[in-house]
């Protein structure tokens, strides 16, 4: 019974940080390790590169559902969430915490100096997100700001300095990020504003808020145009960048009028794609360099 328990807790925990969403991040840290590198970085590297991003993720998502809890279980959408639906209790919420922190602190210091010096603002961006909601609706900036750790994390692992083409892919993914949680945001605008919660969607409205998610996407596609262009790419890179630019665009389109039946499919299948396609895109340019001896 104790044993059917703790596999229970276990299953919960998985559960209640969705790390299938990781896939959000992970390949734009590839990305940076490879565009830094100029090639393949040390596999040990990517390695503790892995390792700082399930610790993030899992202390930055168990945060969130400890100092949720009690909205949560006042939100249609979310009353079933592990936490308020009684399924894990709230030690085991922070042990995992503890455990994903120290698992980021223990890859930070494997990953370098500057990568060590940074960590403590890095948690404090990523667990100061959770908070952020009942303040202020800059919330989803801080989101994107969270994940743009990601690439500029995995750069100066490997160069252990920041960079200008780090800075633009990392800008990239801020903006992204606040763009389609703003899209995610409008299914619980009447729950916010009835809470005193802030979002883009509950402040502004809808036609604003679609409009606002608009601008930060074009703006992400820009700055990864201005990358491209600062690393020298060629054909691969920009038909990676067309391609998202188009996956982007569908899901802006999905969503047109504020309609919410298709936002999983917005939300998750759409924008898992993207870092995804971007990474590809600039794997095979190199591949394709060294294999024919320009690298």
């Amino acid at each position: 019974m104790i044993k059917s328990n703790y596999l229970s807790y276990l299953r919960e925990s998985s559960d209640m940080i969705k790390f299938e969403h990781t896939v959000f991040a992970l390949p734009f840290a590839f990305l940076a390790a490879l565009a830094a590198a100029q090639g393949l970085p040390p596999i040990r590297t990517l390695l503790w590169i892995v390792a700082a991003m399930v610790g993030a993720r899992t202390a930055a998502m168990t945060f969130n559902r400890l100092v949720d809890e009690d909205v949560d279980a006042q939100n249609p959408r979310t009353a079933m969430r592990a936490l308020p639906a009684g399924r894990l209790p709230r030690w085991a919420a922070w042990l995992m915490l503890g455990s994903g922190t120290a698992l980021f602190g223990l890859a930070a210091g494997a990953l370098g100096p500057l990568c060590w010096k940074l960590s403590p603002l890095a948690l404090l961006i990523i667990l100061g997100y959770s908070l952020c909601k009942r303040f202020t609706s800059m919330a989803h900036m801080v989101l994107g700001l969270s994940l743009a750790g990601a690439p500029l994390g995995a750069w100066i692992a490997i160069t252990n300095r920041i960079e200008p083409p780090a800075l633009l892919l990392a800008g990239g993914v801020l903006c992204w990020t606040a763009g389609f949680d703003i899209l995610y945001a409008l299914q619980d605008q009447d729950f916010d504003r009835e809470r005193g919660l802030h979002s883009v969607p509950a402040n502004l409205g809808v036609p604003w808020s679609l409009w606002l998610s608009r601008g930060l996407h074009l703006a992400a596609l820009a700055l990864w145009g201005i990358f491209n262009l600062q690393m020298g790419s060629h054909l691969f890179p920009w038909l990676a960048w067309l391609v998202v630019s188009g996956i982007l665009a569908r899901e802006q389109w999905l969503v047109q009028g504020g309609k919410l039946d298709r936002i999983d499919q917005a939300f998750f299948t759409m924008n898992s794609l993207v870092g995804l396609v971007l990474f590809c895109g600039h794997l095979i340019e190199w591949m394709l360099l060294r294999f024919s001896g320009a690298a």
